[in-house]
């Protein structure tokens, strides 16, 4: 599953950096590679059904990620009642096939050595295999095999979906998820971002009952047309390509797939405070509305610019209310990137109650301060530089590449997107990170949830 926040880190910021080798477009024709912040080979190819397979060779001798990126996720359980079920796939999706059932299938991973696994977020779900090369042919044979042939009856479902259950209990137990699922209930009207991606506790309880919807849901989102492969490491695409369209090419398209409604500008304040019975620091947790991820426009690497000049350990938020006053814990605030219009997020773990308010206010006025002052010229380019350095040390083995690449496909649906979203950041100036702090940061936009813990 992701992470319970998506709080901007290091690996999330790059820009323009070394050189890349030729790039290939479909059936092998050479792109054009200036300066590259993904500085790999890529070669694509797109099968007849709509399958898209991307191959990156990258310096592994003998290992490969093999990454299978869903692009649907949280946003797309459109259907009143029924929130939950991408995330529920990352689960079904390792129960088994005819031809490979779940004990035969975990054997033929553990025989090879490899790493199987999966996440859920709110645009995507990922499944990710990392092997030797060796197992290359095997590793094509069975994704492709469960992926077109994923097979369930109803107790095997309703023993997952109440599996499902549990592990929603269980995080229960950490005072987060309740304030994540009260910032999105509260924060949406409309749109899908409105449940968090494990889904509302009611549809979930009643999920053992939507057995025919499950079907549904595997149709319409588990089809070649909405499907990404990525495959990074000792490979080259005339290696891949004719395993994967010997193994998915007979897969067929899938049913047209309902649009998520779009959701309205937000016009005022929203508040809300959860109670808590167990041990917990009291926090809070805000979130203004922030625009989609876009290529063309600057807003996206503005905010995450913002951010890190508000949320890093050396920036003067950090300074006053963790070091030099000791009122906070911790402090954290970023936005992912997502594909509708989601929340930049803001986190403090206060150490009193007391000082709720004023923590609140004190986020507020140094936002204030940037949204008129800017940012001065060194301060700026240290940022960027840290960001570009920070990115190139994150992409050190094919999955951490397989990772990052995974985001942008299931973004954009091409990897060309990151070279062109982060030259965008490398375009960021004092004026883009006034705009932004101006525009969003407003406390229309914005809405607050606070953590009231009982007394001892």
């Amino acid at each position: 599953m992701k992470a319970l926040i998506p709080l901007v880190a290091a690996a999330t910021l790059i820009s323009s950096s070394t050189g890349a080798g030729p790039a290939q477009r479909p059936g092998g024709t050479p792109l054009t590679s200036q300066k590259s912040a993904f500085p790999f080979p890529i070669t694509e190819k797109v099968l007849a059904n709509g399958l898209r397979i991307f191959v990156v060779p990258y310096d592994s001798p003998g290992l490969v990620a093999y990454y299978s990126v869903v692009r649907a996720g949280s946003r797309n359980e459109v259907e009143p009642g029924k929130s939950g079920f991408a995330h529920f796939f990352e689960h079904m999706m390792f129960r088994g096939t005819e031809r490979y059932p779940t004990e035969r299938y975990n054997a033929v991973i553990k025989a090879m050595g490899a790493d199987s696994n999966a996440f859920t977020a709110e645009d995507m779900t990922v499944y990710h295999i990392l092997a030797g090369k060796a197992a290359l042919a095997q590793v094509v044979e069975i994704e492709a095999d469960r992926f077109r042939n994923l097979k369930y009856d109803e107790p095997s479902f309703q023993k997952e979906a109440r599996a499902v259950l549990g592990e929603y209990n269980k995080g229960s137990s950490d005072p987060l998820q309740k304030m994540d699922e009260a910032l999105c209930d509260h924060a949406f009207a409309v749109h899908t971002y409105k449940h968090t991606t494990i889904g509302f506790l009611r549809d979930i309880e009643d999920m053992p009952h939507q057995f025919a919807y499950s079907r549904q849901f595997f149709d319409r989102y588990y089809r070649p047309d909405n499907v990404i492969l990525l495959v990074v490491g000792d490979v080259t695409g005339d290696e891949v390509f004719p395993l994967i369209d010997k193994a998915y090419g007979p897969w067929a398209k899938g049913p047209s797939r309902p649009p998520v409604p779009a959701e309205p500008p937000q016009t005022r304040e929203q508040r809300v405070t959860v109670p808590w019975k167990g041990a917990s620091l009291p926090m809070l947790f805000m979130g203004y509305h922030a625009p989609a991820f876009s290529t063309q426009s600057i807003d996206g690497p503005a905010l995450e610019v913002l951010a890190e000049l508000l949320f890093a350990e050396r920036s003067r938020l950090h300074k006053q209310l963790v070091l030099d006053e000791q009122k906070v814990e911790t402090l954290e605030g970023g936005g992912g990137r997502h594909v509708d219009p989601n929340l930049f997020l803001v986190l403090a773990r206060v150490k009193q109650a007391k000082d709720l308010a004023y923590v609140e206010s004190t986020i507020d006025k140094e936002i204030a301060s940037i949204a008129t002052k800017g940012v001065d010229e060194k301060t700026l380019g240290e940022v960027l530089s840290h960001a570009r350095y920070a990115f190139a040390a994150q992409l050190s083995t094919p999955d951490h590449v397989a990772l990052v690449g995974a985001e942008f496909l299931a973004l954009a649906g091409r990897l060309s997107a990151i070279d062109e979203y982060f030259a965008r950041l490398g375009q960021v100036k004092s004026a883009d990170v006034k705009r932004v702090a101006r525009t969003y940061f407003t406390p229309q936009n914005r809405t607050v949830v606070t953590l009231q813990p009982e007394a001892p």
